[in-house]
């Protein structure tokens, strides 16, 4: 006899896991990461600082601009303006705005030192008005 305890605890048997085949025969992408572009992007500040005391404004504002541009371009290398540093200090520690508008540039690396190709140029973009706009694509010639 098996007590309820022992039922609650009892496993199930797995099904195997079935993995979806390799194409054969296909032809391989490549990677688009390895290509110089720019991409403009509008960043929503406030909900990466809600909860964050005042003090901590800034580091954390400067953390979540290169988490977003690593994640959107893929290069760990990062370079961010200085007008969008002033844009987001115009208001002080306290009162980052709640949106920036960006670009993001993926350009080559001529640091010899680096061990990354590539890098990331994070610029300021003025807008008057954040409502109705769009993310832009464009590929840069370089």
């Amino acid at each position: 006899m098996v007590c309820r305890f022992q039922l609650h605890f009892q496993t199930k048997k797995k099904s195997p896991i079935t993995v979806a085949p390799a194409m054969k025969g296909g032809k391989k992408g490549h990677s688009a990461i390895n290509k110089v572009v720019t991409r403009e992007y509008t960043i929503n500040i406030n909900k990466h600082i809600h909860g964050v005391g005042f003090k901590k404004h800034d580091p954390r504002r400067r953390e979540e601009i290169q988490k977003f541009a690593m994640k959107e371009m893929g290069t760990p290398d990062m370079l961010i303006d200085t007008r969008l540093n002033k844009a987001v200090w115009a208001k002080g520690i306290r009162n980052i705005p709640y949106h920036i508008h960006v670009w993001l540039s993926r350009k080559h690396n001529e640091n010899e030192d680096s061990p990354n190709k590539l890098y990331t140029l994070v610029t300021n973009v003025p807008v008057t008005t954040f409502k109705n706009l769009q993310s832009m694509w464009m590929k840069t010639n370089s």
